[in-house]
This record gives C-alpha cells, structure tokens and sequence, in this order.
C-alpha cells in the first residue's frame, strides 16, 4: 500500500503534507481509526508516560485503545519501537513500562528485544536511590521481523588478536561445559542492545525552538531504529510525534513518514524541522 493511498482513506485535514510524508494535528486515534490495516512498516514513538513531562495538558493517554490500533496498523513482520519510562509515585516506581510490554505482547505481538536507551548525564538526580540515567526501548514484532539491518560496532579485540582462533566455554542446561567458538577475521560484531545518547542540543538543527518540547528523541536514536528495521521508500509512523524527530530523520534517510501530533505548537515545530536542511 503507498502512502498516498493510506492519505485518501483518512478524511481528516492533513496539518503538513509533502512528497516524502505527512503530519496530522489531531488525536492519533482518531487518525488511526481511518487507516488502513497492515499499512505501516515501522512505528518509532514515545508516548507521555506517567506524566513526567508537561505537555500543555492536552493529553488523556488511553493506552490500550492506542497498543490495539498501533497492533492492527504495522505490517506483517512490522515493527513498534516503543520508548518508555516509569516515575516514582509514593516512594516506588510505576512499573508503567513493564505493565505497557506485557500488555502489547498479550495482544499478540512479540518483545522482539528489550533494549536501554542510556542517556550521558542525569537530569533529575535522585537523593535517596541511584540515579536514573536511562529509558526502556521495547521492540515489538508482528511476527519475525521482515527487515533487520543490525548495526554494527568495532570488537573489543585489540588489531593484532584479529584473525585469531579463540575458544571459550559456556554451560550447557545439564551443566556441562563444552567450547564456545567467538568469530575470528572480524574487526566489526553485532551492536549491544544498550544505546548511549547525548540529550539536549542536536546538530541536524539550526532552529532551537525545536528546544521548546519537553522530551525530544535525540537525533541518532531515531536514525538508528531506521536503518534497523527498515529499509528506504518503507513507511515510518509516529503517533506522539512531538518535535518532529522521526519524521526529520526518516525524510533524511529516505523513507516516507506519517507523523500525528494532538498539539499544533508542536506540529509547528515539526513542520519548520523538516523544511530544514541536515547538518550531518
């Protein structure tokens, strides 16, 4: 299905349209409701969890309603990388994340992976417990993945043990032990699934009222769950759109976007984020 097509089933007003995507100022779910089933090949989000930001007061998350649409609209093999928190409420954290995880997998989606999106610094210290310097990146999957284009990191072999045969061992569920092969001849291995960013100012913008949102995703988080599980002219969805990050980065990466955003101060930042050019 092209993204044209899934435009003329939705009769609500586009906010911003071009050739590369859309964003619509409206309730995502009333944006939802219209689209066609099985349309969307990525979903990137963070939903206003737990009220730890103040997003104007425009919000009432209905979770569930939102998981079951979001379910219905990827594809088979589709993806939903759902950013997510908890806050601390009467001296014990929410359990919010866990509870939205378990909740997408009761409704038949798979937790494909349970990745940590670690953040270089710490915003609100904490004076009686360690300070919490990371969020959840649930990865969902309608199935097995169609696309999964992994990233790669340098090993952490010196130069001159590249090429060597190296054995360890691992422990069988009986308890034995038997070798364990690394692979040999490689400079680069398979990413770890904890992501460090820097937050705060992005260098893919010249505008710094993109700085009046609350949360925004960091510019690198949002082009590598892209090039992750996507691939170029795939469509890329996010329902709590906020500053515009996913869709800034799926233009740049080639991909067609449908962002949805209840708030118009925050589409207008979008809007004027995707008119401007990478500074990569």
């Amino acid at each position: 299905m092209t993204l044209k097509e899934i435009i003329d089933a939705i009769p609500i007003k586009p906010y911003h349209q071009e050739e590369a995507g859309v964003i619509y100022c409206a309730d995502c779910l009333e944006v939802m409701k219209h689209m066609p089933d099985k349309c969307v090949d990525l979903v990137l989000t963070s939903p206003p969890y737990d009220e730890l930001r103040d997003y104007s007061g425009k919000y009432k998350f209905d979770f569930e309603n939102k998981a079951m649409n979001l379910k219905h609209k990827i594809k088979d093999g589709g993806i939903i990388v759902w950013v997510v928190g908890d806050s601390v409420v009467d001296g014990s954290e929410t359990g919010s994340s866990f509870k939205q995880a378990l909740f997408f997998k009761d409704c038949g989606l798979n937790i494909h992976d349970t990745m940590i999106y670690a953040k270089k610094g710490c915003p609100f210290p904490e004076q009686n417990r360690y300070n919490q310097k990371f969020e959840y990146m649930f990865v969902f999957s309608l199935g097995k993945p169609k696309t999964t284009n992994l990233l790669k990191q340098k090993t952490l072999y010196s130069e001159k043990e590249i090429g060597k045969q190296r054995s360890s061992t691992t422990r069988n569920k009986d308890g034995t032990m038997e070798a364990m092969k690394y692979e040999t001849n490689k400079q680069y291995t398979t990413r770890f699934n904890i992501w460090e960013y820097a937050v705060g100012f992005q260098k893919s913008t010249k505008d710094l009222t993109a700085f009046n949102h609350p949360a925004i995703f960091p510019d690198n988080l949002a082009i590598d769950h892209i090039e992750s599980w996507s691939n170029k002219n795939d469509i890329i969805m996010d329902c709590f759109l906020g500053s515009g990050t996913t869709v800034k980065m799926a233009k740049m990466l080639g991909r067609k976007f449908i962002g949805i955003e209840i708030s118009q101060k925050y589409c207008d930042i979008a809007v004027r984020r995707l008119a401007q050019e990478y500074l990569f």
